[in-house]
């Protein structure tokens, strides 16, 4: 869903290639995807482990696509320092909920961007917190959602949940102004079997999440928001 969302959003911004950074780039999964499609990727991240497996991936892919991609060790608020930019495109997924003040990452984030740049965040859905929770019976939980930005991932870690206007007034500041967002996993996020369905099956979800996840009210209940905003 977000290489579909992401593909979107660039195509529309305008042709030609971007220099990407993937704040929190993990084992490399978007950033993968956007250096296969020509882009010029950097990937920071604060694990080495997470790197290492972003490596493995790597040295499957041609030489010439391993010269676009530049992996660093780091935090995501030293990134003014570690990989400086400017970028185009700049992701920041699935880090955020893990922060109690948001606001240094941010505007790291707007100090490494290009005059004109797209900046990309995933975040837990703050607009429904109860949703997973109740769709697999666990009421207990689902009660204490509704009045709590607080969760517990699937991880056992502690985070939070943001909405649309958490980032606005923040992200103005710096020149940003929104341009979109969508729901991500809206349809499926309740399933806990870990097995794909077979493959027409899987088309057929796929197409629906993506239908889903720009239309109201569906993208309201999604599991995590896809926000995008951009800076010319």
């Amino acid at each position: 869903m977000l290489a579909a969302q992401l593909a979107e959003v660039l195509a529309v911004r305008g042709p030609g290639l971007a220099r990407v950074l993937d704040v929190g780039c993990g084992q490399g999964t978007q950033a993968l995807l956007l250096a296969r499609a020509g882009h010029e990727v950097t990937g920071l991240d604060i694990s080495a482990d997470l790197l290492t497996l972003f490596e493995s991936q790597l040295s499957a892919e041609s030489a010439e696509l391993r010269s676009r991609v530049q992996l660093v060790l780091g935090p995501g608020e030293a990134a003014a320092d570690l990989a400086p930019g400017p970028f185009d495109l700049i992701l920041c997924h699935g880090v955020l909920p893990y922060f109690d003040d948001v606001g240094p990452l941010l505007s790291t984030c707007s100090a490494v961007a290009a005059g004109r740049a797209t900046l990309s965040l995933l975040v837990r859905n703050g607009l429904a917190p109860a949703m997973r929770a109740g769709l697999r019976g666990h009421w207990a939980d689902a009660v204490a959602s509704f009045d709590s930005g607080d969760y517990t991932n699937r991880l056992g870690l502690a985070a939070r949940a943001h909405t649309t206007e958490d980032f606005d007034q923040l992200l103005h500041g710096d020149g940003w102004r929104p341009y979109a967002w969508y729901g991500v996993r809206i349809l499926t996020d309740h399933r806990e079997d870990d097995e794909l369905p077979p493959p027409d099956e899987l088309a057929l979800l796929l197409a629906a999440e993506r239908e889903a996840g720009g239309r109201d009210p569906y993208r309201q209940v999604a599991a995590l928001l896809h926000i995008v905003y951009t800076r010319d």
